[in-house]
């Protein structure tokens, strides 16, 4: 029984967020109709997107709407309060959040008081001070930025087809991927697949036109699969004609020309970056402790080290690795900040706060690192689990079917399983909707406007 009235507040709707309230709402089911307890998650977005399947998405093999879960749907006991946490005051059990209702009222953010914070905002893109980035470059982490790429894609295979300056249509058809980590070197497979599928109904753009580059700043790609398999992706992209080049940085990409530090330039449209990502902004506005890489330091029980009542996990926490010395790695380790860890994270995190309300001992967190799969593009791909190496079809597989049993929910498995059976019997879409990201263009035209979006020469485009 829970002693007295508890209010639990979720910041962040991704991975930790969802599958905290989720089974914090199952496991107090009883509480929550007796009014014993509230929670109430805090997110931008109302879904949670499962950012395995953007690549997926980009390529047009799943639609976009499949690879995100709404959460009223799914929290249906919980209150979802669409906003930004700005600040968190962990004395006070109080955390700012900033609305479209406050933006509109100008009252600035709301506090939220609580008896028991979790802390699971996530992570953003990790960008370094390269000249021309802001202005021409394209992240790759939200479903927003997966569809707009794959119309921004299509797009340029459009300005190639229609153009008769040569300079123009060569910088259209060259692709620059910086970052060789899981969303650089899937996105760039499936992309180039989709691309050189596309290149058939173009009757004079062929595959052999486009240049496809891969920037990594380390000496090998897709650490998680392990040195022998990134060696093989290497190849594997190479041999499709892919420019993958390692130990190189991007320099610049002002005046859409991409500098390499190895001194090689590509005139480009196309400057997509996947170099990493950092912690929330909001846990620098917080008064908890955090790690020298700005991340939450964490106990084995998921609690923020040295508090009471406030807990983290997924990428915001510095989590130890309790499986470590076991396995032969050396002690002191974190849990790496990926899904695996995230999810499994979120279900020992709302036992805990369930333990912490009913007086019992608490759980401690213990993972071994099962491995990883990547998808190349169709029916390609690596993997490396449970020390099996898999590489071609069967880790293009494995990697569906992995996903598949991990995306939430019954009706987004059953959703994305009916478009793949549909994909294997029909030909892919290739059609750009760029315009659905300036809806208002075609309208202000129509009225005499000018349209407020960027650039001005193309008020229908994406790019």
């Amino acid at each position: 029984m829970v002693k007295e009235r508890a209010r639990i507040l979720v910041v962040g709707g991704g991975y930790v967020g969802m599958y905290t309230a989720l089974r914090l709402q199952r496991r107090l089911k009883r509480e929550l109709d007796r009014g014993e307890v509230e929670i109430t998650v805090v997110t931008p977005d109302p879904y949670m997107t499962y950012q395995p399947f953007l690549p997926e998405a980009a390529a047009g093999a799943i639609s976009p709407r499949h690879v995100v879960v709404p959460l009223r749907r799914v929290l249906g006991r919980c209150r979802v309060l669409i906003g930004e946490a700005t600040a968190v005051d962990h004395a006070e059990r109080a955390v700012t959040v900033t609305t479209l209702a406050t933006e509109e009222e100008g009252t600035g953010g709301q506090r939220l008081s609580y008896d028991h914070l979790v802390l699971a905002p996530g992570s953003v893109s990790r960008t370094l001070p390269v000249p021309g980035l802001a202005d021409h470059g394209i992240g790759f982490k939200t479903v927003e930025e997966a569809i707009g790429l794959r119309n921004h894609v299509i797009e340029q295979m459009d300005i190639a087809s229609s153009t008769r300056d040569p300079a123009i249509r060569d910088a259209a058809l060259t692709f620059v991927f910086v970052g060789g980590g899981f969303a650089g070197v899937e996105a760039l497979g499936e992309l180039e697949d989709m691309a050189r599928y596309a290149a058939r109904y173009y009757h004079n753009v062929r595959p052999e036109d486009m240049k496809w580059i891969l920037v990594e700043a380390s000496d090998r790609i897709l650490p998680e699969v392990g040195e022998e398999m990134g060696r093989y992706t290497v190849t594997e992209l190479r041999r499709r004609n892919i420019d993958v080049r390692l130990e190189t940085r991007l320099e610049s990409c002002a005046d859409r020309v991409a500098v390499l530090s190895d001194g090689a330039r590509f005139p480009t449209r196309t400057v997509v970056w996947t170099a990493g990502v950092k912690p929330h902004p909001v846990l620098a506005a917080s008064d908890l402790p955090r790690n020298g890489r700005g991340r939450l330091k964490c106990t084995p029980e998921l609690s923020v080290e040295g508090t009471t009542h406030a807990w983290a996990a997924g990428d915001a926490a510095a989590v130890p690795d309790v499986t470590a010395g076991g396995t032969g790695t050396e002690p002191g380790r974190e849990c790496a900040p990926n899904a695996q860890h995230a999810v499994r994270q979120a279900k020992v995190l709302a036992d805990n706060i369930v333990h912490t309300l009913r007086g019992e001992p608490l759980d401690t967190y213990a993972h071994a690192y099962a491995g990883s799969v990547a998808s190349l593009g169709l029916h390609q791909g690596v993997a490396h689990v449970y020390g099996r190496k898999l590489k071609g079809y069967p880790a293009w597989f494995m990697h569906r079917a992995y996903h598949l049993s991990r995306v939430p929910t019954f009706n987004r498995k059953a959703r994305v399983l009916a478009e793949w059976a549909l994909a294997g019997l029909f030909k892919r879409e290739i059609v750009s909707l760029g315009s659905l990201e300036h809806p208002r263009a075609e309208f202000e035209l129509a009225a005499g406007g000018k349209p407020s979006h960027d650039p001005p020469h193309n008020p229908k485009g994406s790019s």
